[in-house]
């Protein structure tokens, strides 16, 4: 598993996770589209969009590896923002590979793209 040296663990300040210590020896939690509702607390959102400006400055809009990159995390961005970088994509992969779709992030992100 490729541990991305700078990438931040967690959103500062909070418990919100944005990497993984270790791999996990049960399997590889699988990535998966999960539903932004409009209701979600700030807290949640204010992670997501923590999420996208860290993943942003890491990697722009090259395609990167899984990795040690939160799946629970990756998953509420996952079919939006961030999408599959090869096909066939394995979700249950430590190397799969990803990338941030430029034109929705923006549109979703305003405040982290901003010019």
């Amino acid at each position: 598993m490729l541990k991305h040296r700078g990438f931040p663990g967690r959103l500062p300040g909070t418990d919100f996770q944005f990497t993984i210590r270790r791999a996990n020896p049960r399997g590889v939690t699988p990535i998966s589209r999960r539903e932004r509702r409009a209701d979600r607390k700030p807290a949640d959102r204010r992670a997501d969009a923590g999420f996208m400006a860290a993943l942003w400055e890491q990697f722009g809009d090259q395609p990167f590896e899984r990795g040690n990159l939160d799946a629970g995390r990756l998953s509420w961005l996952f079919g939006r923002e961030v999408v599959a970088a090869e096909d066939p994509f394995d979700p249950e992969s430590y190397e799969a590979l990803l990338v941030i779709d430029v034109a929705v992030a923006r549109a979703s992100f305003p405040d982290v793209f901003r010019d």
